[in-house]
């Protein structure tokens, strides 16, 4: 493992493969989310020595089933080892904070238009170009478009206004 600037030790590996793990990381979440959602790529930014990597989920996901899908979503970071760091329920505009035993932190958050974001903010990794993501959107690409539209996706299961009944 390599010390960043604050002598903190972080993955031994460069700021590409630190993307490539962020994009694992996304990946694995958004095809644990049963019915899928189509989502897009939104900007990667590049640090010094740490990457972002942002998806939108462009799938309408109704106030009364966001609770429904962030549960969703808090389980399977759990399953998959990742430590929920905070959570804020707000009702409009609620976050989960998690990260990844290899110090990589992992997000989902509603908007104020219901917008649902996930990022992945790698820890402080050796400086490296960064190619753009090879996982292809499951719906349409905005590529280079800034900002993109708000979600436009209906789906049967998640769109609806009727709430998931517990079992």
């Amino acid at each position: 493992m390599e010390k960043d600037a604050s002598g903190k030790k972080g993955p031994d590996m460069n700021m590409q493969q630190a993307a490539d793990r962020a994009d694992a990381m996304l990946d694995a979440t958004f095809a644990a989310i049963q019915p899928e959602v189509q989502w897009s790529h939104t900007a990667t930014t590049a640090g010094s020595c740490d990457v972002t990597r942002r998806r939108m989920v462009m799938t309408i996901i109704s106030e009364q089933r966001r609770g429904s899908f962030l549960g969703l979503i808090e389980r399977f970071w759990k399953q998959s080892g990742y430590v929920i760091k905070s959570v804020n329920p707000d009702k409009q505009m609620p976050v989960i904070y998690a990260q990844s035993r290899d110090g990589f932190a992992i997000t989902v958050s509603v908007g104020d238009k219901g917008n649902v974001d996930f990022e992945v903010d790698t820890p402080c990794v050796q400086e490296s170009k960064v190619a753009k993501p090879k996982s292809k959107a499951n719906g349409p690409s905005y590529e280079d478009v800034w900002p993109l539209p708000l979600p436009n996706v209906h789906s049967d299961f998640w769109s609806t206004d009727t709430p998931i009944e517990p079992n």
